[in-house]
């Protein structure tokens, strides 16, 4: 790895996101996510999912329509699961929205690598190959099963389908991963790499991955979509669980302007902390702790914040340990900051609900709109929370947040690029 401290000549390398492929349950793709995150529309819907109508879990977020065989080869379907199915799709998006086709990596795989967050891993896959396993026995087990199952698998998917053969990896963070997998890339490009595909996808809407959550207290068992996951409100009864996620390319500023690329975003900084699992009063003093760290990271003066991206977990202890970190991390200024959470008409994915919310942050400051906070209206907590509609803005810094149920916590500042290279 380059040095960066013997240089004195050139300027530090800044991580710059050029491409964004979105797979969520209200739209593939970044421009039809962000036309229904922008205005607000609510998926949540009653699970559909095969074997899951019996289920405690009634709510969340699916994605309807994905047909995996018409944009991955088979190959690549049969052996991975339906996390890895949303990234593989989500990967090629977002390549084809930086444009950065074959021809910027073949000479140099090397240069490129790949980063994921992931917090169930492919529980569909490992389902159906241990039913298979007890109901036929072992040599009617897949030869997949080793790897299809495993965190790492959408890493080393994409990778072996692009042949990049950079810096890969996977982090194991907690929900908060989502976040910590920008600062992996980030550190990646600054040293050297030319560019990263970083980015998180869930799949927790099969028989046995819902089993799994039942045992989170913090999960909601409502039935009614309108009324199952409202954060900050006197109604709160926990979350909505969702699928689908988000891959980004991040690459080195000056090499994405010399080719042309859109560099659409800064990551300007990152601080993850960790208070312990459903530890949500003390959570307060962590997320604020992150909070300060990313902005002394990017330079940034908390007035300097335009709107957050709440983590918002939807029960009323963690919702006030987080709005109680934004006003002690952000000072008088967290009482009048724009606050959202799109993820209330989605579903909270676990590692990629962050990674939704970068997504969205992103959009939002090429558009210079702040996306409501679905099916919340009647506020309980001193923040602005953005509800009902969009809310035109002047937007140059982001500010994203997230917590995980085993005591993550992360926040991760991104900031409108500009329109000439830095000095």
């Amino acid at each position: 790895m380059r040095d960066e401290s013997a240089s004195t000549t050139h300027s530090p390398r800044r991580a710059v996101i050029t491409g964004i492929g979105v797979v969520a349950p209200n739209g593939t793709g970044a421009e039809a996510f962000w036309k229904a995150t922008q205005s607000g529309l609510s998926v949540l819907d009653h699970v559909t999912r095969e074997g899951c109508e019996d289920l405690p879990l009634r709510v969340a977020g699916e994605v309807r329509g994905f047909d995996a065989g018409a944009v991955i080869e088979e190959r690549y379907v049969v052996q991975t699961d339906r996390f890895s199915h949303f990234a593989l799709a989500a990967a090629d998006l977002a390549l084809d929205h930086a444009r950065f086709g074959r021809s910027e990596w073949e000479a140099d795989p090397f240069s490129v690598g790949v980063v994921t967050a992931a917090g169930s891993g492919g529980g569909e896959f490992g389902q159906r190959e241990l039913q298979r396993l007890w109901s036929q026995g072992p040599k009617y087990v897949g030869p997949y099963q080793s790897i299809a199952w495993f965190y790492a698998a959408s890493t080393g998917q994409i990778s072996i389908r692009h042949g990049f053969k950079g810096p890969c990896g996977v982090v194991a963070g907690d929900e908060a991963g989502g976040l910590d997998a920008f600062a992996y890339a980030g550190r990646a490009v600054r040293h050297g790499s030319a560019a990263v595909l970083v980015g998180a996808t869930e799949a927790p809407l099969a028989p046995y991955s819902i089993a799994c959550q039942l045992g989170y207290e913090d999960l909601s068992t409502r039935t009614e979509p309108e009324r199952a996951y409202r954060p900050f409100t006197s109604d709160a009864c926990g979350f909505s669980p969702g699928e689908g996620g988000a891959m980004f390319v991040v690459e080195d500023e000056e090499a994405a302007r010399r080719r042309g690329a859109p560099v659409r975003a800064l990551i300007a900084g990152h601080a993850a902390t960790f208070t312990g699992p459903r530890e949500w009063e003390r959570s307060a003093d962590g997320l604020a702790h992150a909070i300060r760290g990313a902005l002394a990271e990017a330079g940034c003066a908390p007035q300097e914040v335009d709107v957050v991206f709440a983590d918002a977990l939807g029960t009323p202890v963690a919702d006030a340990a987080e709005a109680r970190a934004i006003a002690e991390a952000l000072g008088a200024h967290g009482l009048k900051v724009p606050v959202t959470a799109p993820k209330t008409g989605t579903g909270r994915a676990y590692c990629a609900a962050s990674v939704l919310d970068t997504a969205a942050a992103v959009l939002a400051l090429e558009h210079g709109v702040v996306p409501p906070t679905p099916n919340v209206f009647d506020v309980c907590h001193e923040l602005d929370v953005v509800t009902g509609s969009a809310r035109p803005a002047e937007l140059r810094t982001a500010l994203v947040l997230s917590r995980g149920l085993m005591g993550s916590n992360a926040a991760l500042v991104v900031r409108k690029a500009s329109a000439e290279p830095s000095a």
